[in-house]
């Protein structure tokens, strides 16, 4: 079977990762994998995977239309039509798309040649983006435009950032029609929470399936390091926390107020800042820009007391998946479907307060591990399914 998967990168980041995870299981059965992405390098053990859609002119063009004129998915024109012209000579049997936002895509290119290819199509949503106006997420705003039409939207410099005039409205109606009428389309959602927003949409016009996302447990488990050692916190607790991103929804502040609540035998580590964010952390705070490097990541959420995720929208953390397969339990907040795997291994807190991650911490050692399997060869065996 030749299988193409579309998202925004490649092996980097959380659904980059996601994507080469199911590419290599899918190659070890004999499979054909190719992604198919718009930014970011690839790491050089999976670029035999990767086709890039334009460069990194297009992504900055695109950038530009889209905070000047909300026009996320309206430019990278030329560089979907030289990609669709690729997709018609690999011939795919399936078309796996995931993250199509991120400045990479012309949506009615790529939808005009969806609805027409006759190809078995299945669309994994890792956020909100396909059916609202504008955003990923509007939770933060707990904003519900998105059942009628979106306009007024409130979020401005939030990512997908705009400068320019709102045109949620126009957004959410082109979409509306673009992704309609696809034959053979099916919805994946890691979450529940997705799925039940999903069904509230206009993409409820298709079947959802719920598959939760896994890890590569023969990757991420439970390693000694001397990490704490080179981070000069031998004999604390340390408190990790990982995004790709670190704004507002991710909880940047409640870590700095953590950070004055807690006594001196926890320190708070913090993975994927900018190096302008590192270097207005307060003491006691460590920081460390982003990290492709698993084996980096495998030694901090094996050496750390607790993974802390005091997000305030999110679907299905992949970093919970990958903190529990190290052995160590995650305190996150009540948000979208992040308890859904917290509770495997951990503790959801309904107050989304630092006092009451604070307050949580002591309980850590009491807290029972699920006899649930997230080894991403189940996820795998999902999407052969479905395939």
């Amino acid at each position: 079977m030749k299988i193409l998967m579309i998202n925004v990168v490649c092996g980097v980041k959380s659904t980059g990762r996601i994507c080469t995870d199911i590419a290599l299981q899918l190659e070890k059965q004999g499979h054909e994998v190719k992604i198919a992405y718009g930014r970011d390098v690839v790491p050089a053990e999976l670029e035999r995977f990767a086709y890039r859609i334009g460069n990194d002119w297009d992504v900055r063009f695109h950038g530009i239309r889209a905070r000047l004129f909300d026009g996320m998915g309206l430019g990278s024109k030329a560089a979907t039509e030289r990609f669709v012209e690729w997709i018609i000579n690999f011939n795919p049997d399936v078309i796996h798309l995931h993250n199509i936002h991120g400045y990479y895509l012309h949506i009615p290119t790529l939808f005009n040649y969806l609805k027409n290819c006759d190809k078995k199509i299945i669309w994994t949503l890792h956020d909100c983006w396909s059916f609202t106006g504008h955003c990923m997420y509007f939770n933060y705003e707990n904003c519900d435009r998105w059942k009628t039409g979106c306009g007024g939207c409130p979020q401005k410099g939030v990512y997908p950032d705009r400068i320019g005039p709102d045109r949620s409205a126009f957004n959410h109606n082109l979409k509306r029609h673009l992704f309609a009428n696809i034959k053979d389309l099916t919805v994946v959602t890691p979450s529940e929470w997705l799925a039940k927003l999903v069904q509230q949409s206009f993409m409820g016009q298709y079947p959802v399936q719920v598959i939760h996302n896994g890890v590569d447990t023969a990757t991420f488990k439970p390693t000694d390091s001397d990490i704490l050692d080179k981070l000069g916190i031998s004999g604390k607790k340390m408190l990790l926390g990982v995004a790709a991103v670190w704004d507002r929804r991710k909880g940047l502040k409640d870590f700095i107020e953590l950070s004055k609540i807690i006594d001196d035998s926890y320190r708070i580590v913090l993975v994927g800042l900018s190096k302008d964010q590192v270097r207005a952390l307060p003491e006691g705070v460590i920081g460390l820009t982003r990290t492709d490097s698993v084996e980096e990541l495998v030694k901090l959420y094996s050496a750390a007391y607790a993974f802390i995720n005091p997000t305030y929208e999110d679907n299905y953390p992949t970093t919970h998946l990958e903190a529990i397969a190290c052995n160590t339990p995650v305190i996150t907040y009540d948000t979208g479907g992040s308890s859904e795997s917290a509770d495997m291994y951990g503790i959801t807190l309904h107050e989304k307060t630092p006092t009451a991650i604070a307050s949580a911490l002591p309980d850590i050692p009491n807290i029972k591990k699920q006899a649930v399997d997230i080894d991403n060869a189940t996820t795998i065996e999902s999407y052969l399914k479905l395939y």
